[in-house]
């Protein structure tokens, strides 16, 4: 059973990632050629599911990594081309430095931290579920 807190802190994190999503896409949604099977911008409901970028975080238990528990943040480009090694770094800089920008936006009186941790990034810190 999911509490409502649960479904507030997703709701959250959602808002949070369709605004980066906007962000990236006036930045760099005209760069490359869209992926044949998805949608235009603005297209679908969901801006999970158009456009050039798909950004999100999924939840990791961190077992064995520097930062434990936490959201690794997800970052595609719905492109058969071949993306540029320097473009895709600007894009991820640009997406990290905006999530860092928002967090204490879309969750106030919490500490949270975008860190590297091994190969990805991860939002981390006061994960807990109490209302505030």
């Amino acid at each position: 059973m999911v509490g409502p807190e649960s479904i507030e802190w997703d709701r959250k994190l959602k808002s949070l990632f369709d605004e980066v999503d906007d962000y990236l896409e006036d930045l760099f949604g005209s760069l490359y050629p869209l992926h044949p099977n998805r949608m235009k911008r603005g297209e679908t409901a969901n801006k999970e599911m158009d456009g050039l970028i798909n950004i999100g975080a999924s939840f990791s238990p961190g077992y064995g990594t520097e930062y434990g528990r936490g959201y690794v943040i997800d970052l595609h480009l719905s492109t058969l081309f071949k993306v540029d090694n320097v473009v895709k770094k600007n894009i991820e800089d640009c997406a990290i430095d905006k999530i860092k920008e928002l967090l204490p936006k879309y969750f106030t009186n919490r500490i949270l931290e975008v860190k590297k941790d091994g190969s990805v990034y991860k939002i981390v810190g006061d994960l807990s579920l109490n209302t505030r």
